[in-house]
């Protein structure tokens, strides 16, 4: 059935062609708006082109294609048709594979240009045609600007369909260029690859091409017309209110009637009533491999008068722009939420790494302060220090007395209080590396269960310390710890009274009992334990007391468990920092998103080729 070359309706501009990078006539978008509203653009095209959403969140991977593709036709159609809207209109051929498109493009200028294959997949440049006059417009990448040029002489063979390449990616993101005496001024076609085709690429660069278009040739069979994939894009030309037309080809005798009806009748109920219909028996091809003139004489026809039609191209060049900036605009809220959501996954996942390393620390700090720390080897090096059996037996005696026994307890032993902190060295530090490995681990298992930053997992694994460099670490915390606790020692013995004392006990041993004060607590401790190790705590204490009184040895234990506190706190956070490193903050913020979209709609109102608007 032919279609009736109806002009879009639409408001009436005068005829022109106009020239690259001009609006070209009166009824495009106001000039003095138009380098705003390119900015603005521009901004929100660089913003989804950068688009980072790094946590595999339900529709994520779909919402980063969405943004990849909005990107592609901001710059590939709406920048440069906003510019130029008296540009020759592109009219893309798209549909099913082994639908006839490229047969169908041949036949239409009546000479072989493009190649069909009968293996699948298969995969050819997209090929645009382009009548000689309008080379201006095509020669530089005004138009499908993310795609490389490839211009090929006009009268040059076709170009064959090869096997998918892998190992090269970017020969996807080819057009092949050629100038076409057969085709009106005014009007350019572009043969798309298929928009169901097996291969990735292909599909999204059929949608990409779609998006660019200023009207479609939608190209079906009656075997396949039905087929859900080309109604996603038939849905979306109609929310975008882009002039289409629709070929029923190889259809069979006979069946024309009842085929063309329920096509109409999905065509309505996908909102494009309106859209012609040309109807292909099923029939040989001639010795050129081309249909009957005929049979696709009112395709041509329809097409010609279009491109003929100055007033009429402007209209459907406004109505197509002014579709597509709607639908851009409206799905820029949709990303932004998506944007919002991988903020939210950035922000628990890295809860979970300081909460876990939190608690860590929390750990720690209980197990130096709740007497726990005052087991195995460390009691059993202070007990040999101190030879608990005979001292704790003068706890009631003068304080006088305690240090004296003291001093002969320590006479003739080599280097005793070492022993006492070199097993408190080792013993903290073993607990330390176990708690923050522990929240390493709890950290690890929260993402795992998330099931949204592998890639951050893997990361997490190379730069994390190992045992020996993280033992290392806590070692050396440890001991600098013990040498500012010495420190402390040594300062508040300062005055010659309690220097003396000091000569008696040796630095080293005041400092040991006041370690083992910090960890005195017994919270942690059960049974004879709590005896044993309350017990030389306490002498501990009474040492302390003796020598520098009871106020000092607060302080100076206070002091010397912040300190040790302190220095906990600053290593886990190191590791819980290394572990929030490398989870990516998405980007933009949807806030930044909405801002961008926000500033290019107002903008467009200054040319008055605002989002959702007829032009004024």
């Amino acid at each position: 059935m032919a279609p009736t070359p109806a002009r879009p309706t639409g408001p009436a501009a005068p005829s022109g062609h106009g020239t690259p990078g001009t609006s070209g006539a009166p009824g495009a978008p106001g000039v003095s708006g138009i380098g705003a509203a390119t900015t603005s653009l521009g901004d929100l095209e660089a913003r989804l082109g950068a688009i980072d959403m790094p946590y595999a969140l339900p529709g994520a991977e779909q919402a980063a294609k969405r943004a990849a593709l909005i990107a592609d036709q901001l710059g590939d159609y709406i920048l440069p048709r906003l510019a130029s809207i008296d540009a020759p209109l592109l009219a893309v051929v798209g549909g099913s594979t082994g639908a006839g498109k490229s047969t169908l493009v041949s036949s239409l200028i009546r000479r072989r240009v493009a190649t069909a294959s009968a293996i699948r997949p298969t995969t050819r440049r997209p090929l645009l045609l382009h009548a000689p006059d309008d080379e201006p417009w095509f020669a530089s990448d005004r138009v499908l600007g993310s795609l490389a040029r490839v211009r090929v002489p006009e009268g040059a063979p076709p170009s064959a369909p090869l096997p998918p390449d892998a190992e090269n990616p970017a020969a996807w993101r080819e057009l092949e260029v050629r100038s076409c005496r057969e085709l009106p001024p005014g009007l350019a076609l572009l043969d798309a690859p298929d928009v169901d085709s097996v291969v990735d690429e292909n599909r999204e660069l059929a949608a990409t091409l779609l998006a660019s278009a200023d009207l479609w040739v939608f190209v079906t069979t009656a075997a396949r017309y039905a087929d859900a994939v080309p109604w996603q894009h038939l849905r979306a030309a109609a929310e975008r209110d882009i002039v289409v037309a629709v070929v029923l080809d190889r259809v069979p005798d006979g069946a024309a009637p009842d085929v063309e009806a329920d096509l109409r009748r999905r065509l309505a109920s996908a909102g494009l009533a309106d859209a012609p219909v040309i109807t292909i028996p099923e029939t040989p091809l001639d010795a050129e491999g081309l249909l009957p003139v005929p049979l696709i004489a009112p395709l041509r026809d329809w097409l010609t008068a279009l491109a003929a039609d100055a007033e009429a191209r402007r209209d459907v060049a406004r109505r197509t722009l002014t579709g597509a900036l709607g639908s851009a605009l409206a799905q820029i809220d949709l990303l932004a939420t998506d944007l919002d959501a991988q903020a939210q996954e950035h922000d628990e996942l890295a809860e979970a790494a300081l909460a876990a390393h939190t608690e860590a620390a929390q750990r720690i700090s209980a197990a130096c302060a709740d007497g726990s720390m005052l087991r195995g080897e460390v009691l059993a090096r202070w007990q040999e220090y101190v030879g608990t059996s005979g001292l704790l037996k003068g706890l009631e005696s003068q304080v006088g007395r305690l240090r004296d026994r003291l001093g002969a307890a320590l006479r003739g032993r080599p280097a005793p209080a070492q022993r006492v902190e070199d097993a408190i060295e080792s013993s903290l530090a073993t607990l330390i590396v176990a708690e923050v490995q522990r929240a390493s681990i709890a950290t690890e298992r929260a993402w795992q269960r998330a099931g949204t930053a592998a890639p951050a997992l893997e990361s997490a694994r190379a730069i994390l310390p190992g045992q020996e460099a993280l033992t290392e670490r806590a070692t050396a915390l440890v001991h600098d710890w013990q040498g500012e606790l010495l420190g402390l020692v040594r300062a508040e013995g300062a005055d010659k009274r309690l220097t003396a004392r000091l000569i008696s006990l040796g630095v080293n041993g005041v400092g040991v009992s006041l370690m083992i004060v910090v960890f005195a607590h017994t919270g942690g401790l059960t049974g004879g334990e709590v005896g044993i190790a309350g017990g030389t705590a306490l002498v501990a204490q009474r040492l302390l007391e003796a020598v520098f009184g009871d106020q000092a040895m607060r302080s100076m234990a206070e002091r010397a468990r912040t300190d040790l506190t302190t220095r906990v706190q600053a290593l886990v956070d190191e590791q819980s920092a290394l572990l929030a490193s490398v989870l990516r903050q998405p980007s933009p913020t949807g806030a930044e998103l909405r801002q961008a979209a926000r500033a290019a709609a107002t903008a467009l109102e200054s040319t008055g080729t605002a989002a959702g608007k007829e032009h004024s």
